[in-house]
């Protein structure tokens, strides 16, 4: 089983431009052990005859169909509880500090 070493943690956090004392590389070096300890154990069980999920259970689509009707909101009606509307449209601060 892969072991990682005080020395890759240092590696590592140098590579990432994050400075680490000794107790946090120590404190980082267990807990990435575990991590590799898990991953190596989901890799045991992990074979080609199992196939990949990203569920545990199956899903399935719980929307409603779409369906076209005439009940439409007028454009009065939509924009009736906008703060502040130019015509037919709402109107919505910048956020990118530039007017577009």
């Amino acid at each position: 089983m892969p072991e990682i070493s005080a020395e890759q943690v240092a590696h590592l956090a140098n590579l990432a431009r994050i400075a680490l004392t000794e107790e946090e590389i120590a404190h980082l070096t267990t807990e990435l052990g575990q991590i590799m300890q898990a991953v190596e154990q989901v890799n045991q069980v992990a074979t080609p005859d199992v196939p990949p999920t990203s569920h545990p259970i199956p899903m399935q689509n719980v929307f409603r169909a779409d369906v076209v009707t005439d009940d439409v909101l007028s454009p009065e009606q939509a924009l009736s509880g906008a703060p502040e509307r130019d015509g037919d449209r709402f109107v919505v601060s910048a956020i990118l500090g530039e007017e577009q």
